[in-house]
């Protein structure tokens, strides 16, 4: 057997098999791991940033705004180009998330070290960040919740918000950066609320396709069982019925060879002393039928 249709064979096309070396290796330095690495090393120059100058100086602080900036632009841009060019390492799945928490941290941290920002603040949004860490692991094995609308509403936001607060504003802009905070805060608030129902409802979703897991699979075995004793006691091989049955006649081995041969009981002999011949021919053909569909 070579696996090829003996129709394809006859015509000369032998269609080449598919091999699994087509498969393209992803490799660990690609451009979406590149930059996921390009924002890990921006979170020590940052906060180094920061600091300077006991963390006040609005020149050093416009430096931390653009470390800050561009780690946020990468963020962007990293998990899109892995989808799209088919770039997701297990590298990038771990370290993506890291890295997107570990410069908003470092930037809340420093900006309520600071006195820039309330603590209550930085704490409502770690904490949400945190959990939601937690949250992916405890329904991991149950499916992944997809990033809604707003979620990305809730980045973006904090993004912006924490911006401001790094460069050193006064006056109306000074102002407006409260605002933007506070939308953050709220859509931060939100969206994890919204995460930690999605959560529940995965994770009980999940446990109910489980227990309704083996009942499924219990079904088709009693059926089968019982299609299968019905076919095994009225068997046309039985020993039994073959030394009780009598010399069959012309349209009795037609009608055997309906049955044993798939519609083939035109081959049956028109006397009765051959319908054992139709019978064996009957067999022949699905011998062939057999070995021309295996």
């Amino acid at each position: 057997m070579t696996g090829v249709p003996a129709s394809a064979a006859r015509r000369g096309a032998v269609p080449k098999p598919k091999t699994a070396s087509t498969v393209r290796p992803v490799s660990l330095w690609n451009i979406a791991n590149i930059l996921t690495m390009v924002r890990l090393l921006l979170v020590p120059a940052f906060v180094l940033l920061m600091v300077a100058e006991d963390g006040h100086d609005p020149a050093w602080r416009s430096f931390a705004w653009a470390a800050f900036t561009v780690a946020m632009i990468t963020d962007l841009f990293d998990g899109e180009l892995a989808r799209r060019y088919d770039l997701v390492t297990d590298f990038g799945k771990i370290a993506d998330p890291i890295a997107d928490k570990a410069i908003m941290g470092a930037a809340l941290i420093c900006l309520s070290a600071l006195s820039d920002l309330p603590w209550w603040v930085t704490g409502v949004i770690l904490f949400r960040e945190l959990g939601i860490t937690l949250l992916r692991f405890w329904v991991i094995r149950h499916g992944v919740i997809p990033a809604s609308r707003g979620g990305k509403l809730k980045t973006l936001a904090q993004g912006v918000a924490v911006g401001m607060y790094v460069l050193a504003l006064t006056g109306p802009l000074a102002t407006a950066r409260w605002w933007a905070m506070a939308v953050a805060v709220v859509l931060t608030v939100v969206t994890g609320l919204d995460y930690v129902r999605q959560a529940v409802v995965l994770r009980r979703a999940g446990l109910a396709a489980e227990k309704a897991t083996p009942t499924s699979k219990a079904a088709p075995t009693s059926s089968g069982t019982s299609s299968r004793t019905p076919s095994s006691a009225s068997s046309p091989s039985s020993p039994s019925s073959a030394s009780s049955a009598p010399a069959a006649s012309g349209r009795d081995g037609g009608r055997d060879g309906e049955r044993d041969g798939d519609g083939e009981g035109d081959n049956a002999g028109p006397a009765g002393n051959t319908g054992n011949s139709g019978s064996a021919e009957n067999a022949g053909n699905k011998r062939k039928a057999g070995g021309e569909g295996s």
